[in-house]
């Protein structure tokens, strides 16, 4: 009934009874809530898993699309990326984000589109004019729902003037000659509204004053009957003058008496036959007469028709309006995808930004990735790094101290991965992207107290989701796994999942820590590769390089780490000495160690020897030949 067709079959959601179910709930929800049918609403599309790359909520808020991990759009990846004219162009750069596609035929044309904007900065000129555009797709549903108010009216009417410029502005023979043809011109409504509306209405109809003059004979013939109103007023005053002699005497009027001849109470007694007494105030009285009387009922009821006149004209106007919603929403839909595409040549201009290739072969190579918040925010220049996932590498393990950018180089990868699915430039010289069905990331501690869970639960819930639901496909950023509890469970738990997921998944992963037992993975499988984010020590203090290379790192630099951070000088000191106790005591249990190995290896060394000697000593040498003291010593040398 909403979408006025037979079935559903053509938006192709006819074997989707669960999915019709929810959206006639939703439906239902609409026009209950607004009171009204929401005629605006006219198509259901479906929206299938495998035509997107699925980012699940844990990790959309580790990598701050929208939010970051404090709760405000700042520092975010929409807050660099969003320079768009206008909000439909805002909210659908959003869903793009939100929604990231793998479809490179439409994210192909997509680039297409944007390589050819920044074509002599043709996105400049096209931001100027959307900066014209108000926000129609709310308008139009106010329009729909008959809850425009006039200064919406004029917003559109300011928007259809515009239209035009914009029109012109996307050349013929371009990737974008499908945003052309959808966005329509409207010169008949421009016109009805240039006429209909004044330039600067009230907020709202309810006292009127929104209808121009000359739209309407009939509203313009009563309002000047009624605004005509002060010019007999002052006239009839000045009559009532003459005719009495009383010098107080005034005319006037209020919402509550209505019209009155006001004269002074020391001259009140001396007033004509034909005054009315009306009101008496402290030092005056007021009055009507039979022509003040037959003029207040002329123009009240002139003011009320008026009124009235006037609120159905605007509905009439709404009217009117309404079968040309559908076309207007396929204009907006084109101006949001043309304002995102521009702002993705513009991001892409002023960012130094290049063009990401997909590819048919399996994995990830960046080039001098940066992270696009993180480089816009600091005051130092980024230092950026690649990366390179195939076949051969499935996995980094990433080692280095604190501070150090681990997290950063996880999120960057993450993000230009995103941000070209989504058919935007991303930040980096070279990009080459396989094909990616998910991205899952397992970044930061956060306790969930309300639902009774801690951070290592939280920690291992989200780190359950990925190892059940990640595919040779997706990319995978894990980040200091198993922290919250001992460092031997720890350590198990982190080289087991790193080692599922390598072996076992073969996901693209990043899995940064610091537990360097771990790197000895890369000895163990051939897709693991050890990299390390460089720093160097100057005296006590720590300089962080942000440099990406091969192999692990030696240590942490937990200490100087803290230094930085401000703890107490007292606290590093006694940190510092019990280091040296801990490490001590590893370096001699290593060496307790290695002596019982070798121990233990020549107890079963002479274990091993001891029935060969046994035997020798039960043979007469005088009695062997040859061979059988050969065959004797070989034998004596395999089981030694």
């Amino acid at each position: 009934e909403q979408m006025q067709t037979h079935d559903l079959a053509g938006f192709g959601g006819e074997d989707l009874s669960v999915a019709i179910c929810a959206a006639g709930c939703l439906l239902q929800y609409a026009k209950e809530t607004q009171r009204a049918a929401i005629p605006h609403v006219r198509s259901i599309h479906v929206e299938r898993r495998e035509e997107s790359v699925i980012v699940d909520a844990a990790s959309r808020r580790n990598l701050e699309l929208m939010t970051n991990l404090s709760g405000s759009d700042e520092n975010t990846l929409a807050s660099v990326l969003d320079k768009t004219c206008t909000a439909m162009g805002s909210r659908l750069l959003k869903r793009w984000l939100n929604r990231p596609l793998r479809a490179g035929d439409v994210l192909r044309t997509r680039q297409v589109c944007v390589q050819h904007l920044l074509i002599d900065y043709q996105y400049a000129s096209l931001q100027k004019t959307l900066r014209g555009i108000a926000d129609l797709e709310r308008i139009l549903a106010r329009v729909a729902l008959k809850t425009a108010r006039p200064r919406d009216l004029i917003a559109l009417r300011a928007t259809l003037a515009v239209l035009p410029t914009l029109q012109q502005q996307i050349h013929d023979d371009t990737p974008l000659m499908h945003l052309k043809h959808a966005i329509n011109e409207f010169p008949v409504l421009h016109d009805l509204l240039a006429k209909a509306i004044i330039d600067n209405p009230p907020v709202t109809i309810r006292d009127g004053g929104v209808i121009a003059l000359g739209y309407d004979s009939e509203l313009d013939e009563l309002l000047a009957l009624s605004e005509n109103a002060g010019d007999y007023l002052v006239a009839l005053e000045e009559q009532e003058k003459k005719r009495t002699g009383l010098s107080t005497l005034k005319v006037g009027y209020n919402r509550v008496h209505g019209y009155y001849i006001e004269i002074s109470r020391a001259q009140a007694q001396t007033i004509p036959a034909d005054y009315i007494r009306r009101q008496t105030l402290k030092n005056a009285e007021r009055f009507i007469t039979p022509e003040l009387k037959a003029f207040e009922d002329k123009a009240l009821s002139a003011r009320d028709k008026a009124l009235a006149r006037e609120k159905m004209l605007y509905d009439e106007l709404l009217n009117t309006l309404l079968p040309h919603v559908a076309d207007l929403q396929r204009s907006a839909n084109a101006i949001a995808e043309l304002d995102t595409l521009a702002n993705f040549a513009e991001r892409a201009d002023h960012l130094n930004w290049c063009c990401p290739e997909f590819s048919n072969d399996t994995g990830i190579v960046i080039k001098e990735g940066r992270h696009p918040v993180v480089e816009a925010v600091s005051e130092k220049a980024f230092v950026p790094n690649g990366v390179k996932l195939d076949n051969k590498h499935r996995m980094l393990i990433i080692t280095g101290p604190n501070m150090g950018g681990k997290s950063t180089y996880m999120r960057q990868v993450a993000i230009i991965v995103l941000l070209a699915h989504i058919g935007s430039f991303v930040p980096a010289t070279a990009a080459k992207i396989g094909a990616i069905d998910r991205i899952f990331t397992r970044i930061g501690a956060a306790d969930d107290l309300a639902s009774g869970r801690s951070t290592f639960m939280v920690e291992m819930t989200e780190t359950a989701n990925i190892l059940h639901n990640a595919t040779p496909q997706s990319l995978v950023l894990m980040d200091e796994i198993g922290r919250g509890t001992s460092t031997f469970d720890g350590l198990s738990l982190a080289w087991s999942c790193a080692h599922y997921l390598a072996q076992g998944i073969r996901a693209y992963t990043l899995f940064a820590t610091h537990y360097f037992e771990l790197t000895s993975l890369a000895d163990e499988i051939p897709a693991v590769q050890n990299v390390h984010l460089n720093a160097a020590e100057h005296g006590d203090k720590i300089i962080f390089l942000h440099t990406v290379e091969e192999g692990p790192a030696n240590q942490s630099y937990g200490i100087q780490v803290a230094q930085l951070a401000g703890v107490p000088k007292a606290v590093l000191a006694r940190a510092k000495e019990k280091l040296q106790e801990l490490e001590q005591h590893a370096y001699q249990h290593a060496n307790e160690s290695s002596r019982r190995a070798n121990q233990n290896d020549l107890f079963a060394t002479m274990e091993k020897v001891h029935p060969v000697l046994s035997r020798l000593q039960e043979i007469n040498p005088d009695q062997l030949t040859a061979k059988e003291a050969l065959d004797l010593l070989y034998q004596l040398k395999a089981d030694v």
